[in-house]
Protein backbone atom coordinates (compact mmCIF):
# COMPACT_ATOMS: atom_id res chain seq x y z
CA UNK A 1 0.00 0.00 0.00
CA UNK A 2 1.48 3.66 -1.10
CA UNK A 3 1.99 6.05 2.00
CA UNK A 4 -0.44 8.71 2.74
CA UNK A 5 0.02 11.89 1.13
CA UNK A 6 1.90 14.50 3.31
CA UNK A 7 -0.05 17.45 3.41
CA UNK A 8 1.43 20.26 1.54
CA UNK A 9 0.53 23.44 3.40
CA UNK A 10 3.67 25.02 4.02
CA UNK A 11 4.02 27.68 7.33
CA UNK A 12 5.21 30.90 6.35
CA UNK A 13 5.65 31.45 10.26
CA UNK A 14 6.54 28.94 12.83
CA UNK A 15 6.31 31.21 15.32
CA UNK A 16 3.81 33.60 15.95
CA UNK A 17 5.54 34.94 18.88
CA UNK A 18 4.19 34.07 21.77
CA UNK A 19 2.96 30.27 23.18
CA UNK A 20 1.26 29.07 26.08
CA UNK A 21 0.85 24.85 26.99
CA UNK A 22 -2.33 22.84 26.77
CA UNK A 23 -2.38 20.35 30.01
CA UNK A 24 1.43 20.69 30.92
CA UNK A 25 2.12 19.03 27.21
CA UNK A 26 0.22 20.79 24.22
CA UNK A 27 2.35 23.81 23.12
CA UNK A 28 0.26 25.91 20.97
CA UNK A 29 0.23 29.53 19.62
CA UNK A 30 -1.95 32.47 21.58
CA UNK A 31 -3.80 32.67 18.92
CA UNK A 32 -6.09 29.77 17.75
CA UNK A 33 -8.27 29.83 15.39
CA UNK A 34 -12.25 29.50 16.05
CA UNK A 35 -13.97 27.78 12.61
CA UNK A 36 -17.64 28.01 13.30
CA UNK A 37 -17.41 30.40 10.49
CA UNK A 38 -16.81 27.86 7.91
CA UNK A 39 -20.08 26.59 7.99
CA UNK A 40 -23.17 28.07 6.13
CA UNK A 41 -25.80 30.62 7.20
CA UNK A 42 -26.61 30.54 11.25
CA UNK A 43 -23.96 28.14 11.47
CA UNK A 44 -26.01 25.06 9.38
CA UNK A 45 -24.72 23.33 6.71
CA UNK A 46 -21.28 23.39 4.35
CA UNK A 47 -20.17 27.08 3.63
CA UNK A 48 -21.10 28.46 0.36
CA UNK A 49 -18.23 28.54 -0.84
CA UNK A 50 -16.06 25.94 -0.15
CA UNK A 51 -12.92 26.93 -2.14
CA UNK A 52 -12.49 30.45 0.12
CA UNK A 53 -13.11 28.48 3.15
CA UNK A 54 -10.24 25.94 2.24
CA UNK A 55 -8.08 29.26 1.45
CA UNK A 56 -9.08 30.27 4.99
CA UNK A 57 -8.24 27.31 7.01
CA UNK A 58 -4.75 26.87 4.65
CA UNK A 59 -3.69 30.33 5.47
CA UNK A 60 -4.14 30.15 9.43
CA UNK A 61 -2.12 27.30 9.34
CA UNK A 62 0.30 29.11 7.15
CA UNK A 63 0.42 32.12 9.47
CA UNK A 64 1.28 29.76 12.57
CA UNK A 65 -1.89 29.24 14.33
CA UNK A 66 -1.46 25.84 15.75
CA UNK A 67 -4.82 25.19 17.14
CA UNK A 68 -8.27 24.97 15.61
CA UNK A 69 -11.39 24.94 17.20
CA UNK A 70 -14.51 23.32 16.44
CA UNK A 71 -17.76 21.10 17.64
CA UNK A 72 -19.73 18.71 16.13
CA UNK A 73 -22.85 21.21 16.36
CA UNK A 74 -21.25 23.28 14.43
CA UNK A 75 -22.98 22.06 10.73
CA UNK A 76 -23.86 20.02 12.52
CA UNK A 77 -21.08 17.34 11.81
CA UNK A 78 -19.84 18.89 8.78
CA UNK A 79 -17.56 21.46 9.92
CA UNK A 80 -15.53 18.82 11.46
CA UNK A 81 -15.86 17.03 8.43
CA UNK A 82 -14.84 20.28 6.41
CA UNK A 83 -11.60 20.69 8.41
CA UNK A 84 -10.11 16.96 7.76
CA UNK A 85 -11.16 17.32 4.13
CA UNK A 86 -8.89 20.76 4.12
CA UNK A 87 -6.40 19.85 6.38
CA UNK A 88 -5.90 15.92 6.92
CA UNK A 89 -2.84 14.48 7.13
CA UNK A 90 -2.67 17.28 9.50
CA UNK A 91 0.48 19.19 9.55
CA UNK A 92 2.88 18.10 12.78
CA UNK A 93 2.10 20.07 15.89
CA UNK A 94 -1.57 21.28 14.87
CA UNK A 95 -4.22 20.73 17.81
CA UNK A 96 -7.93 20.04 16.62
CA UNK A 97 -9.81 21.01 19.58
CA UNK A 98 -13.71 19.39 19.58
CA UNK A 99 -16.59 19.68 21.43
CA UNK A 100 -19.80 17.81 22.35
CA UNK A 101 -22.89 18.09 24.30
CA UNK A 102 -24.96 20.25 22.14
CA UNK A 103 -27.53 19.08 19.15
CA UNK A 104 -28.68 21.20 16.15
CA UNK A 105 -32.62 19.50 16.09
CA UNK A 106 -33.14 22.59 13.40
CA UNK A 107 -31.53 25.36 11.82
CA UNK A 108 -31.58 28.17 14.94
CA UNK A 109 -31.60 25.67 17.42
CA UNK A 110 -29.35 24.38 19.85
CA UNK A 111 -30.00 21.65 23.00
CA UNK A 112 -28.31 20.87 25.64
CA UNK A 113 -27.43 16.34 25.67
CA UNK A 114 -25.10 15.60 28.37
CA UNK A 115 -26.20 12.01 29.29
CA UNK A 116 -23.12 9.89 29.22
CA UNK A 117 -24.18 7.81 26.45
CA UNK A 118 -25.06 10.85 24.77
CA UNK A 119 -21.43 11.67 24.70
CA UNK A 120 -19.68 8.80 23.96
CA UNK A 121 -21.23 8.62 20.97
CA UNK A 122 -20.46 11.85 20.24
CA UNK A 123 -16.67 11.25 20.55
CA UNK A 124 -16.70 8.20 18.34
CA UNK A 125 -18.21 10.85 15.60
CA UNK A 126 -16.06 13.33 15.96
CA UNK A 127 -13.04 11.01 16.19
CA UNK A 128 -14.63 9.46 12.98
CA UNK A 129 -15.17 12.69 11.31
CA UNK A 130 -11.98 14.55 11.93
CA UNK A 131 -9.92 11.15 11.29
CA UNK A 132 -8.12 10.53 14.56
CA UNK A 133 -6.88 7.99 17.05
CA UNK A 134 -7.13 10.58 19.74
CA UNK A 135 -8.47 14.13 19.87
CA UNK A 136 -6.16 16.50 21.65
CA UNK A 137 -8.95 18.68 23.05
CA UNK A 138 -12.23 17.36 23.81
CA UNK A 139 -14.78 19.90 25.47
CA UNK A 140 -18.05 19.95 26.83
CA UNK A 141 -19.67 21.70 24.76
CA UNK A 142 -22.55 23.42 28.16
CA UNK A 143 -23.36 21.89 31.20
CA UNK A 144 -27.21 20.24 30.97
CA UNK A 145 -29.47 21.31 33.36
CA UNK A 146 -31.12 17.53 33.08
CA UNK A 147 -27.97 15.68 33.80
CA UNK A 148 -25.75 15.95 36.84
CA UNK A 149 -22.50 17.46 35.75
CA UNK A 150 -20.34 14.57 37.58
CA UNK A 151 -22.19 12.37 35.21
CA UNK A 152 -20.96 14.26 32.00
CA UNK A 153 -17.76 14.85 33.16
CA UNK A 154 -17.48 11.40 34.59
CA UNK A 155 -18.57 9.96 30.63
CA UNK A 156 -15.25 12.10 29.64
CA UNK A 157 -12.93 10.85 31.97
CA UNK A 158 -13.92 7.33 30.62
CA UNK A 159 -13.20 8.60 27.37
CA UNK A 160 -9.80 9.57 28.66
CA UNK A 161 -9.02 6.30 30.18
CA UNK A 162 -9.92 4.46 27.30
CA UNK A 163 -7.55 7.23 25.29
CA UNK A 164 -10.00 8.50 22.87
CA UNK A 165 -8.73 12.08 24.27
CA UNK A 166 -5.68 13.67 25.33
CA UNK A 167 -7.52 16.66 27.63
CA UNK A 168 -10.57 17.48 28.96
CA UNK A 169 -11.72 20.82 28.68
CA UNK A 170 -15.19 22.59 29.51
CA UNK A 171 -17.11 25.35 28.17
CA UNK A 172 -19.89 27.71 29.39
CA UNK A 173 -19.46 26.92 32.88
CA UNK A 174 -19.09 28.96 36.86
CA UNK A 175 -16.58 28.62 39.00
CA UNK A 176 -18.42 26.28 40.83
CA UNK A 177 -19.19 23.81 37.98
CA UNK A 178 -15.27 24.71 36.90
CA UNK A 179 -14.02 23.10 40.82
CA UNK A 180 -16.97 20.42 40.51
CA UNK A 181 -15.41 18.89 37.34
CA UNK A 182 -11.95 19.33 38.80
CA UNK A 183 -12.78 17.10 41.69
CA UNK A 184 -13.39 14.17 39.33
CA UNK A 185 -10.48 14.75 36.35
CA UNK A 186 -7.99 17.47 35.36
CA UNK A 187 -9.87 20.56 33.40
CA UNK A 188 -6.69 21.61 31.09
CA UNK A 189 -8.88 24.09 29.61
CA UNK A 190 -12.41 26.27 29.80
CA UNK A 191 -14.07 28.00 27.19
CA UNK A 192 -16.34 30.62 27.60
CA UNK A 193 -17.91 34.07 26.42
CA UNK A 194 -15.58 36.83 27.20
CA UNK A 195 -14.53 39.95 25.34
CA UNK A 196 -13.58 43.20 25.75
CA UNK A 197 -17.34 44.39 26.20
CA UNK A 198 -18.26 41.97 27.88
CA UNK A 199 -16.64 40.48 31.17
CA UNK A 200 -18.78 38.27 33.06
CA UNK A 201 -16.01 35.29 33.24
CA UNK A 202 -13.88 37.46 34.65
CA UNK A 203 -14.37 35.19 37.92
CA UNK A 204 -13.62 31.62 35.98
CA UNK A 205 -10.89 32.85 34.28
CA UNK A 206 -9.14 34.26 37.57
CA UNK A 207 -10.11 30.84 38.82
CA UNK A 208 -8.22 29.31 35.83
CA UNK A 209 -5.48 31.66 36.39
CA UNK A 210 -4.62 30.33 40.03
CA UNK A 211 -4.92 26.79 38.48
CA UNK A 212 -3.38 26.98 35.61
CA UNK A 213 -5.80 26.19 33.26
CA UNK A 214 -5.75 27.79 29.56
CA UNK A 215 -9.04 29.99 29.04
CA UNK A 216 -10.51 29.88 25.09
CA UNK A 217 -12.55 33.38 25.01
CA UNK A 218 -15.32 32.52 22.60
CA UNK A 219 -16.59 35.40 20.98
CA UNK A 220 -13.48 37.52 21.48
CA UNK A 221 -14.89 40.29 19.02
CA UNK A 222 -18.37 41.03 20.65
CA UNK A 223 -20.30 42.78 17.56
CA UNK A 224 -21.27 46.22 18.69
CA UNK A 225 -18.43 47.30 21.47
CA UNK A 226 -14.94 45.48 20.08
CA UNK A 227 -15.34 46.31 16.58
CA UNK A 228 -16.82 49.85 16.99
CA UNK A 229 -15.47 52.95 15.02
CA UNK A 230 -15.71 55.00 18.42
CA UNK A 231 -14.55 55.69 21.66
CA UNK A 232 -11.73 53.78 23.70
CA UNK A 233 -10.64 51.01 21.27
CA UNK A 234 -10.58 52.84 18.54
CA UNK A 235 -8.67 56.15 19.69
CA UNK A 236 -5.81 52.99 20.99
CA UNK A 237 -6.35 51.69 17.46
CA UNK A 238 -5.07 54.95 16.08
CA UNK A 239 -1.99 55.03 17.95
CA UNK A 240 -0.70 51.39 17.08
CA UNK A 241 -2.01 52.36 13.37
CA UNK A 242 -4.14 48.92 13.61
CA UNK A 243 -7.60 48.16 13.98
CA UNK A 244 -10.00 48.02 17.03
CA UNK A 245 -10.69 44.89 16.28
CA UNK A 246 -6.70 44.09 16.72
CA UNK A 247 -6.98 46.14 19.75
CA UNK A 248 -9.50 44.02 21.02
CA UNK A 249 -7.72 40.60 20.48
CA UNK A 250 -4.14 42.53 21.76
CA UNK A 251 -5.95 43.30 25.02
CA UNK A 252 -7.81 39.86 25.70
CA UNK A 253 -3.63 38.78 25.23
CA UNK A 254 -2.73 40.94 27.59
CA UNK A 255 -5.64 40.19 30.15
CA UNK A 256 -3.93 37.16 31.50
CA UNK A 257 -1.18 35.17 30.53
CA UNK A 258 -3.84 32.02 29.95
CA UNK A 259 -5.82 33.24 27.55
CA UNK A 260 -5.69 32.06 23.90
CA UNK A 261 -8.09 33.63 21.76
CA UNK A 262 -9.81 31.83 18.81
CA UNK A 263 -11.24 34.53 16.60
CA UNK A 264 -13.22 33.14 13.35
CA UNK A 265 -13.96 34.28 10.06
CA UNK A 266 -14.64 33.19 6.77
CA UNK A 267 -12.30 36.19 4.84
CA UNK A 268 -8.78 35.87 4.50
CA UNK A 269 -8.05 39.24 5.09
CA UNK A 270 -10.02 39.34 8.52
CA UNK A 271 -8.07 36.11 8.93
CA UNK A 272 -4.46 37.92 8.56
CA UNK A 273 -6.06 40.97 10.51
CA UNK A 274 -6.61 38.63 13.57
CA UNK A 275 -3.71 36.45 13.61
CA UNK A 276 -1.40 39.63 13.28
CA UNK A 277 -2.69 41.49 16.57
CA UNK A 278 -0.30 39.15 18.53
CA UNK A 279 2.65 41.86 17.38
CA UNK A 280 0.72 44.62 18.98
CA UNK A 281 2.05 45.67 22.31
CA UNK A 282 -0.24 48.20 24.65
CA UNK A 283 0.89 50.31 27.36
CA UNK A 284 0.49 50.10 31.10
CA UNK A 285 -1.61 53.65 30.45
CA UNK A 286 -3.66 52.00 27.39
CA UNK A 287 -4.02 48.96 29.19
CA UNK A 288 -5.41 51.31 32.68
CA UNK A 289 -7.36 53.22 30.01
CA UNK A 290 -9.04 49.73 28.84
CA UNK A 291 -10.12 48.67 32.32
Amino acid sequence: MSPEPQNHIVRTSDRLGAFLTIGGDLVVARIGFGAMRLCGAGVWGRPRDHEAARMVLRRAIELGVTLVDTADAYGPEVNEQFIAETLHPYPEGLVIATKGGLTRPRPGAWENDGRPEYLRAACDGSLRRLKLERIDLYQLHAPDPRVPLEESIGALADLRAEGKIRHIGISNVSVDELRRARRLVPIAAVQNRYNYADRSSEEVLRECEREAITFLPWYPLEAGGSASSTGTLARIAARHNASPVQIAIAWLLARSPITLPIPGTSSVAHLEENVTAIRIRLSPPELAELS
